[in-house]
């Protein structure tokens, strides 16, 4: 490959990026962060917490999970092989940026009908999901099939993706922020089994 191919290649990577944290930025300048902070009571009022997403957004709230972890609640991710029942008081978090994913929808039926509670982050409040959950964040992301591109540039959600991986981080940064336990002691709850 010639040097000439790889300048145009490296040119057009920063181009991408460029245009992936500009639309990051943009989203988030279009939250509601005060529907946003109404996710935290549920959050610190959970007995246990159950985390549930499809795909890359699910693949998003496993960071989700393990940073809620490292702050000491109880976390599980649903499909996990040691996930156990969930009951009344606990808190299931799911994410959808359609809202109708089958088995996030299945799992949200199954958490209201123990009398769990249900937050979702989605991109509609107009869907099954929403209609099961306790409190809706949006994310004024793409849908995956949105393919116009008026809202986002990129692939199938990935939007939706990358935002609700920084915003459950944001959220975080506020939990651990209210906690005040030092950050030496948070990773004493590291995974030491890599």
């Amino acid at each position: 490959m010639s040097t000439a191919i790889n300048i145009d290649l490296a040119t057009d990577i920063r181009s991408n990026l460029t245009m992936i944290l500009e639309e990051n930025q943009k989203l988030a300048n279009q939250i509601d962060f005060g529907q946003i902070a109404d996710m935290v009571p549920f959050i610190q009022n959970a007995e246990r917490i159950f985390i549930v997403g499809a795909g890359r957004t699910g693949l998003t709230l496993k960071a989700a999970a393990m940073r809620l972890m490292h702050l000491g609640f109880t976390v599980f991710v649903v499909g996990e092989t040691t996930t156990p029942a969930i009951r009344k008081n606990d808190l299931l978090i799911a994410g959808s940026g359609s809202g109708t994913t089958s088995s996030i929808v299945k799992a949200a039926e199954k958490a209201v009908s123990a009398h769990a509670k249900v937050i979702t982050i989605s991109t509609t409040l107009d869907s099954q999901l929403a209609n099961l959950s306790s409190h809706v964040a949006i994310l004024p992301a793409a849908q995956k099939q949105d393919h116009g591109g008026s809202i986002s540039k990129q692939y199938a959600g990935s939007l939706f993706e990358q935002s609700v991986l920084l915003l459950t981080d944001a959220v975080i940064q506020t939990l651990w922020k209210l906690d005040g336990t030092a950050a030496e002691e948070l990773w004493k709850r590291h995974a030491n089994l890599e």
